[in-house]
């Protein structure tokens, strides 16, 4: 499975696979995102700036991860470890339901992890919706560590802050 940066031709195909993924969620009453969140213009805006990766299959995208330096205010509040680093942040990691549980999330995260060391990151966070036990796991088996809870408006339950250091900077 090749990860590839996704372009503005293929945002129609995101939207529907962001649409199926949510829709997907909300049968599991996971109530992460909705038709607020993400919306055209978070997803457009990661488009342009580069930000989005992909899988595709038969020219379906079957997972995404969005990559930048853009975390949340409310991270301020969260003790990470890495205080005076370069940490990448991950947002939107999504993999399509009939590709669950294939590893396929797992090397969303080793690809954003050699993402990361090749342009000179020294950490990857990252908030996960609490209510989603299998996205949780996810981060914990791939060796991330809770570094705190954080609330967003219209959530009720908090989201887990997560955070790895890149493996090639802890002896630099």
């Amino acid at each position: 499975m090749e990860i590839v940066s996704i372009s503005l031709k293929d945002y129609k195909n995101v939207k529907q696979f962001y649409t199926k993924i949510t829709d997907h969620l909300k049968k599991k009453r996971i109530f992460q995102w909705d038709r607020f969140y993400p919306n055209r213009f978070v997803i457009k805006g990661d488009i342009k700036k580069g930000n989005l990766y992909g899988i595709f299959e038969e020219d379906q995208l079957v997972a995404a991860i969005t990559l930048d330096v853009n975390g949340s205010k409310r991270y301020e509040q969260v003790k990470w470890e890495d205080l005076f680093g370069n940490p990448l942040i991950v947002h939107r990691l999504a993999v399509h339901p009939c590709y669950q549980g294939k590893g396929v999330g797992n090397l969303l995260l080793l690809f954003a992890e050699e993402f990361g060391d090749k342009n000179g990151y020294t950490s990857i966070r990252l908030d996960v919706f609490s209510g989603n036990p299998s996205a949780v796991r996810l981060y914990e088996k791939a060796g991330y560590v809770e570094r705190g809870e954080i609330y967003f408006p219209f959530r009720k339950a908090p989201y887990k802050c997560f955070e790895k250091t890149v493996e090639n900077h802890i002896n630099s």
